[in-house]
């Protein structure tokens, strides 16, 4: 009897969901410098990148990010060497020549001798801010800025539009650059040098401009900015509680990244500060009427990888408070701890590489066009064999 094949779909999964389990790996990232751990949350990361990311040009993101890491982990391993304070431990590794200074700098060196205990320390403090790092270069090659912005609430929405320019104008100045200099390099000449950069900018900051222009006609053709009529007491209103929410939002996510704050900083604060914000968000989005074409869904799956993202956060908010010794070495040349807790948490944040639909292909598209570029290549032989009789 022939097995029966499991139904298969691909969609694109709501950038919501991968936003809220990125932000749940870069929480729990933040409360340890255990390198085995982080090591681990770089891990699964870079699997759930792999094996969910589409081939859209915002995918590649992740290996931008990850290079960045690396920068910041050398940056703060070279400052801590030429920096740290002389009780920074006893194992040489070498000597650097140490310049002087004042009396007031006492207790900081430029130069001198350089330990493995400070080295350590630097890398596993710099691992942390890489793995952050790499948990929103995650969150940005999976999800859709754009597509994004499409659930944004009507009241932070010009908001947001300013956020997805500022975000996409970057890449888009490095795709146009890098086309410039592919023409002039067609054309015969130097992409070298000052020279070459003078005649690169021009071309570039003209197509910013035009892509300007376009982007202001086409907002304006779909009605963007154009509000209801709101009093100034509903303005008001408004003003204060978004704000006054996003003012508890961040000292509530203070105080649950910062284990030594008052427990009254922490979720109390966020959740007071969650609660004011969506009041202003529901009084404030009275003023913006839009609709939304093929708005995505949030289903199963979407639930399913948000919870992934918040049991590995869970996971280690129960480790600090069960063994919080074990999210730290006791020194920097000690063993690093394995705690299983924090360990199975983070593992769990691995789940969507399975339990996530599997983005749409360009494959269809391919095949659609296939027939056209077989046409052009049958057209462009008939011409060399007639040119060659």
């Amino acid at each position: 009897m022939r097995p029966v094949d499991l139904p298969s779909y691909s969609r694109n999964l709501h950038p919501g969901a991968w936003w809220l389990w990125a932000i749940g790996l870069a929480a729990a990232a933040s409360r340890t410098t255990n390198p085995a751990i982080l090591l681990i949350i770089l891990g699964v990361t870079g699997l759930v990148v792999a094996a969910r990311r589409s081939d859209a040009p915002w995918a590649n993101a992740y290996a931008a990010f990850l290079k960045l890491a690396l920068v910041v982990i050398a940056i703060r391993v070279v400052l801590q060497s030429l920096l740290s304070s002389q009780s920074q431990g006893v194992e040489v590794l070498f000597t650097l020549p140490e310049i002087p200074l004042p009396d007031a700098a006492a207790g900081i060196k430029l130069g001198g001798m350089v330990t493995a205990e400070a080295v350590l320390r630097a890398f596993y403090e710099g691992l942390q801010l890489a793995t952050i790092l790499c948990c929103v270069g995650a969150a940005n090659a999976l999800a859709s800025a754009r597509r994004l912005l499409r659930s944004v609430p009507g009241a932070l929405y010009e908001l947001g539009v300013a956020t997805v320019v500022a975000l996409t104008f970057a890449p888009q100045l490095v795709t146009d650059a890098a086309r410039v200099r592919a023409a002039h390099r067609l054309r015969g000449r130097d992409d070298r040098g000052l020279r070459s950069l003078a005649r690169t900018v021009m071309p570039v900051l003209e197509g910013a401009l035009d892509r300007s222009v376009e982007l202001a006609a086409s907002m304006d053709s779909r009605g963007y900015g154009r509000t209801t009529d709101a009093g100034r007491v509903s303005r008001l209103t408004t003003g204060l509680l978004t704000f006054g929410g996003l003012f508890g939002v961040c000292v509530g996510m203070f105080g649950l990244l910062d284990g030594s704050s008052p427990p009254m900083l922490g979720l109390p604060s966020l959740l007071a500060g969650v609660a004011l914000s969506s009041c202003g968000i529901a009084v404030g989005g009275r003023r913006t009427r839009r609709t939304r074409y093929r708005p995505d869904p949030w289903a199963l799956p979407e639930w399913m990888v948000s919870g992934c993202g918040f049991a590995a956060a869970a996971a280690m908010f129960a480790t600090a408070a069960v063994d919080p010794a074990a999210l730290h070495l006791p020194g920097p040349l000690a063993v690093p701890e394995v705690p299983w807790i924090a360990v199975g948490g983070v593992l769990i944040a691995a789940l969507p590489a399975r339990l996530a639909p599997s983005p749409p292909s360009g494959s269809l598209h391919r095949a659609v066009s296939s027939p056209a570029r077989s046409s052009f290549e049958a057209s462009l032989a008939a011409d060399q064999r007639r040119e060659t009789a």
